[in-house]
Order: structure tokens, then sequence, then C-alpha cells
């Protein structure tokens, strides 16, 4: 069984940055994808980032060109690095891994527990 375990998250100000892991029990590169979701209370979880077992990433909208993934294969290993917080950004922090389907959807398997980020204005 694979484990996913979050860490990084805490306190910060508009404008500042934090750097969340994401490290697995497992090879990562065995995954087709792994994630970052979100979820803020009242709110629907939201797909913040992805990266493909490839090496591509992919970004929300509300994210892009401030969030960044990278990876560290010998450690197993995903960070989302985000910079330039806003109070917005607020929610608790999932990471995912998981396979491609068919049709190019895909399954997410594993899941951490979370991580909190906070961001004060």
């Amino acid at each position: 069984q694979v484990q996913l375990v979050e860490s990084g998250g805490g306190l910060v100000q508009a404008g500042g940055s934090l750097r969340l892991s994401c490290a697995a029990s497992g090879n990562i590169l065995s995954f087709d994808a792994m994630v970052w979701y979100r979820q803020a209370p009242g709110n629907q979880r939201e797909l913040v980032a992805r990266i493909f077992s490839g090496g591509s990433t992919s970004y929300a909208d509300s994210v892009k060109g401030r969030f960044t993934l990278s990876r560290d294969n010998a450690k197993n290993t995903v960070y989302l690095h985000l910079n330039s917080l806003k109070p917005e950004d607020t929610a608790v922090y999932y990471c995912a891994a998981g396979r491609e389907l068919l049709g190019g959807l895909y399954e997410y398997d594993y899941w951490g527990q979370g991580t909190q980020v906070t961001v004060s204005s």
C-alpha cells in the first residue's frame, strides 16, 4: 500500500511563499500522474496542479504563474512551490497519485492526509 505524506504548510502573510512536499513510500515514476488539490471550508475541492510521469505539468488558472511543481525522483517526493500567496489560497492542500484511464481520464488511488496553508492579509 502506497502512502503519501504531505508537509510544509503553515501560516504566511500575503505575498509570501511556502514549499509543500509530498513524499511517497513508493516509486513516484510508477504513477501516471501526481496532483495537488486544495479545499477551503465551504468550497469544493479544486485541482491545483498536476505533474505527469514524463515530467510535464499543468496548473489551474487561479495559480498559474505563482505555483510551480517540481520533483525529486531519488527521494520519491513532489514539491509544490507556492509564491505570491493570496488570502484566497488558504485551504487544506492534498497530494494524490494515480493512473490514467481510457479516454484520458485519471483516477487517483492514493491520497495524503493534507496540510493546512493559511495566508493572512
